[in-house]
């Protein structure tokens, strides 16, 4: 038997479809991944979508739920069919053959889709076009994230230059450049009415509320340990939900900067979170290969999504020649052992 020795995915990235019942996962493993979230116990077996040679960094539904698009190296953003699984077309960056597209959002109304990239810039398409609209460069780096707000006239977006940009949509003009975080900013998001942003990186386990007119910082959120790397604004007008790189969920009330709960979440960082369009549920992802999803209320885990593992269900016992080791490691991908009666503590009668 071969062991198959540092198996490991990496979720960079998770969406909820429009009306709640189905998430897309982007990873490491090259793979879009679409599951139908249905009943308590958990969801069925997903539905694979293959296009990618190399990491898959960003998925996003399109509003009326009919596209699903992912973006990832080979300077390519794909659109999907997610009900066939078919590839409709592929977006590609006209001015660098070897983009690698990183967070991608839809504008509200569906018509435009935003990207970031490595070192390529802010880019905007017009999806039924299939034509690029524009691309907004501060200084070449990292764009991580992108979000519009709620109306749809503005951009934000957030990388390892240490700043968040607010840009003009119809045309790419750079309205603002916020900044004050120590190193890069993983994630930025806009509150439900759009007076506000929330960005999150650096070092520090801190996440910064901003005036989204001013551009003055009004609110500094304090409590990770590490870096910040995901957070999402719910529908309540005060409350925010954040995860990092020490794996736990923290929920807040961003009016009076206090931590309403905390949940350790998954092992590893997390890379991404989400809300559902009703404000109902959360799922998130990270290092750990699994998707979790959770009441939003009360912050209580409702079930992994995990594909299977090189040795789902393989059942080890009465195996040769495998050290301890070498049997941790396989049930670490999946396998399953019966622990024989005779090492199992016996309970005297009298």
């Amino acid at each position: 038997m071969r062991i198959v020795q540092g198996y490991a995915v990496s979720l960079y990235d998770v969406a909820w479809s429009p009306d709640g019942t189905q998430l897309a996962s982007a990873g490491s493993d090259t793979l879009v991944t679409i599951w139908d979230v249905v009943g308590r116990g958990g969801g069925t077996q997903p539905r694979v979508l293959r296009g990618y040679r190399w990491n898959v960094r960003g998925v996003a539904w399109s509003p009326d739920g009919r596209l699903l698009a992912s973006s990832g190296t080979g300077n390519a953003i794909e659109l999907w069919d997610p009900t066939t699984g078919a590839s409709v077309y592929i977006l590609r960056d006209p001015d660098s053959p070897d983009t690698i597209f990183l967070g991608i959002a839809w504008s509200p109304d569906g018509r435009l889709l935003a990207s970031g990239s490595h070192l390529q810039g802010v880019q905007v398409w017009d999806v039924a076009a299939r034509i690029r609209r524009w691309v907004g460069r501060v200084h070449p780096t990292r764009i991580r994230r992108v979000a519009w707000s709620p109306d749809g006239t503005r951009l934000a977006s957030c990388g390892d230059d240490g700043s968040v940009c607010v840009w003009d949509a119809s045309d790419g003009a750079l309205l603002q450049r916020l900044q004050g975080h120590n190193g890069l900013v993983a994630s930025v998001v806009w509150s439900p009415d759009g007076t506000r942003l929330a960005s999150s990186g650096g070092g520090r386990g801190e996440l910064f509320v901003w005036d989204a007119h001013s551009g003055e910082r009004v609110q500094t959120l304090s409590g990770h340990l590490g870096s910040v790397f995901a957070v999402d604004w719910s529908q309540l007008e005060n409350l925010l939900v954040s995860g990092g790189s020490d794996g736990v969920l923290r929920w807040w009330d961003v009016q009076h900067g206090e931590c309403l709960m905390m949940r350790e979440a998954h092992q590893g960082t997390i890379q991404s979170l989400r809300i559902s369009s009703n404000g109902r549920m959360l799922a998130t992802c990270g290092d750990d290969s699994t998707i979790k999803v959770w009441d939003l209320e009360n912050g209580e885990h409702l079930r992994t999504l995990q594909r299977d593992r090189p040795y789902e269900r393989l059942d080890i016992t009465g195996v040769k020649g495998l050290t301890e080791a070498q049997k941790a490691t396989l049930r670490g991908l999946g396998a399953t052992e019966d622990i024989p009666a005779s090492n199992t503590q016996q309970v005297p009668t009298s």
